[in-house]
């Protein structure tokens, strides 16, 4: 993962988040929440190390190529598990469990929102927690390699972001952590018994949280 592209192309400088240290954030970041919420720690963490492990080359551009080349197409998710899953270990795969693969396969998100349910529900709360993390971990750290690179600064993010969030990498990760653990509440088993415990943000900072995405879509 160390040297695949995130999303800006063989930078210059060594400061912008390569595959590796976006999946180590994203690690990071799942154990937080799932400690938070009582939730297993180490389920969480080893589908977050997995779960960008199919990628190719290239950033996303990459991942279109070889869709183009393939008659069935190309998701890295897919191809993830069938790393960790069949090709690891000299073909017998890594042995891992049905929720970490679940957590791995599930992880993707589509454009319009963050949990929508484009490429399944995990199905545990963990898997659900990761696919949260990559979002927080990646919305955060493109917008600062793009204010690195020039390519926006920090007045050009959406006023509501500002608002709801905080100014400042640190303010908006630290904000969206806590903000999942708190909306998440039931998950611990304390919350209100007739609703279904799932991970997710409250309304308002779910709408900001895309808007930062799509924003980041269109202008890097």
């Amino acid at each position: 993962l160390k040297h695949k592209t995130q999303v800006f192309i063989a930078p210059a400088l060594d400061h912008f988040v390569t595959r590796l240290t976006h999946t180590l954030e994203v690690a990071q970041v799942a154990r937080t929440i799932a400690r938070g919420l009582n939730l297993n720690e180490d389920l969480a963490e080893a589908a977050a190390l997995g779960h960008d492990i199919g990628h190719g080359p290239f950033g996303h551009a990459g991942e279109e190529a070889l869709a183009e080349c393939l008659p069935e197409g190309f998701r890295h998710n897919y191809q993830s598990v069938r790393v960790l899953d069949r090709l690891e270990g000299d073909g017998r795969g890594l042995n891992l469990t049905f929720e970490v693969l679940d957590a791995v396969e599930k992880s993707s998100k589509v454009r319009e929102d963050i949990f929508a349910d484009g490429w399944g529900v995990p199905g545990t709360l963990e898997g659900q927690v990761v696919k949260t993390s990559d979002a927080i971990a990646y919305v955060n750290h493109d917008i600062l390699d793009a204010i690195r690179a020039g390519l926006i600064d920090e007045d050009d993010l959406p006023d509501s972001s500002h608002r709801v969030l905080g100014r400042g990498h640190g303010n908006r990760l630290n904000a969206l952590i806590l903000d999942a653990i708190e909306a998440s509440w039931a998950a611990t088993g304390e919350g209100d018994p007739s609703s279904a415990p799932v991970i997710q943000f409250s309304p308002d900072v779910r709408t900001v949280a895309n808007e930062l995405r799509e924003f980041m879509f269109q202008r890097v």
